[in-house]
């Protein structure tokens, strides 16, 4: 009889386990599909590498992202990133993401090089930037409910780090921005040399952006609308439609940015000489919004050494 109960229990946790790694994979799949919001207009290298360097001295960036939900193992984030302009072509870099969601943890440590090549005056460059290190991803066995000896846990964190990379290009002067970069260079061109599960990885992502400025009497105004496109592996293509709104007299910007996947994001800037901090909150307008509550991310940014 003990032994029918403990093959029942085994026999009901397994199901179980495969369910909640179903649910923390279609989670964490969101969570990519809605990146940190500085990537469009505060921190341009946490995706695109051939922006290391492009500013003067050393920017240092953290930044947390946890979506507000109730759900057990909600997906959270968590970068930091550092560029230094070595010369005034040559920009280095270093990119840390780490990820968690739900049994699922993901790190990636990324080591760039980049060139910015001056075309002429209004400070019009041709940026180009490589970025290899390391990926790897893991299950956490601490949080398992069910079977830890099942055979798919093992054969997930059997599979060992790979090294990675991504490739990026700009044009970039003092008001228009366009870029295209392929990041995750191993999943875009060896499709199958990754055993994990791999559904949820931007394959490709370019955006424009232009800077209209507007002077008046009590501040200096800039409105800098940006429309982008980003493939992703397994999913629909998605278009960002945004417009960053700075008044540089006060140190502080406005954003709103709206994905066609159904979410949007609001942010703040307080943007200091020395320092910058951001907020943003990010909500779905989709059927997925009675799952969450939505995702806040900080950002704090810190400028050495400049000129």
């Amino acid at each position: 009889m003990k032994n029918f109960k403990r093959n029942k229990n085994m026999i009901l946790k397994k199901p179980l386990l495969v369910l909640l790694l179903l649910i923390c994979g279609t989670l964490c799949c969101k969570a990519q599909l809605n990146p940190f919001q500085s990537i469009y207009f505060q921190n341009r290298y946490l995706l695109n590498p051939a922006m290391a360097g492009l500013n003067p001295g050393l920017n240092l960036n953290i930044g947390y992202r946890q979506q507000w939900s109730s759900f057990p193992g909600a997906p959270k984030s968590q970068i930091l990133t550092a560029d230094y302009q070595a010369t005034d072509k040559v920009g280095l870099g270093l990119n840390v993401n780490d990820d968690q969601a739900g049994l699922i943890r993901q790190t990636r440590a990324m080591g760039t090089y980049a060139y910015h090549l001056p075309l002429s005056d209004n400070n019009q460059k041709l940026n180009f930037g490589l970025s290899l290190g390391i990926d790897d991803s893991r299950l956490d066995r601490d949080k398992i409910i069910g079977d830890e000896t099942d055979e798919q846990i093992a054969r997930y964190n059997q599979a060992k780090p790979y090294v990675d990379g991504d490739f990026g290009i700009a044009y970039t002067s003092n008001e228009l921005f366009v870029e295209a970069v392929v990041p995750n260079l191993k999943a875009a061109f060896f499709k199958n040399s990754i055993e994990r599960i791999d559904v949820d990885r931007v394959l490709f992502m370019s955006a424009v952006s232009y800077k209209i400025k507007s002077n008046d009497d009590f501040s200096n105004m800039i409105f800098e609308p940006l429309v982008a496109y980003r493939k992703v592996k397994g999913a629909t293509d998605i278009f960002d439609a945004g417009l960053n709104f700075t008044m540089t007299n006060y140190y502080i910007s406005l954003q709103a940015i709206y994905h066609s996947n159904q979410s949007a994001g609001l942010g703040f800037v307080f943007d200091q000489k020395a320092f910058a901090v951001n907020f943003t909150y990010n909500l779905e307008t989709g059927r997925i919004n009675s799952y969450t509550a939505g995702a806040v991310e900080l950002g704090l940014k810190l400028k050495l050494f400049q000129k």
